[in-house]
């Protein structure tokens, strides 16, 4: 006895992934540690306001220019970054370490974003 098997439907008729809400997105811009500490405190504000969900993603958005541009100004990356990685990963319970996109246009020091599905 044979069986065979119904074809599977292409993707394009298959119906979309439903869609979750729409990024949680905060730009920040000044001092180094500055920015890097209101990162981590908006970061616990949105966990406490997105509460329980299926799945969470962090990322930061660091802009090159303006970072170079506060290291010209005398801030320093170390060890503030070193610390703020430490505690995200520590502290708040996430997945994953959260995605560091370095962007080559001028803009914010950086962007936090957060996407989340309930």
């Amino acid at each position: 006895m044979s069986r065979t098997r119904a074809p599977m439907p292409s993707r394009a008729g298959r119906g979309a992934a439903p869609k979750g809400p729409p990024p949680l997105v905060w730009t920040f811009d000044g001092p180094f540690a500055t920015c890097l500490a209101d990162m981590e405190d908006t970061l616990r504000r949105a966990i406490v306001q997105v509460g329980d969900v299926a799945k969470i993603a962090v990322m930061v958005e660091l802009s090159l220019p303006a970072l170079r541009s506060r290291v010209g100004a005398g801030d320093s990356i170390q060890p503030a970054w070193g610390r703020f990685l430490d505690a995200l990963a520590s502290r708040y319970g996430l997945p994953a370490a959260p995605r560091v996109r370095h962007r080559k246009a001028p803009g914010p020091l950086a962007t936090l974003l957060i996407a989340y599905r309930s």
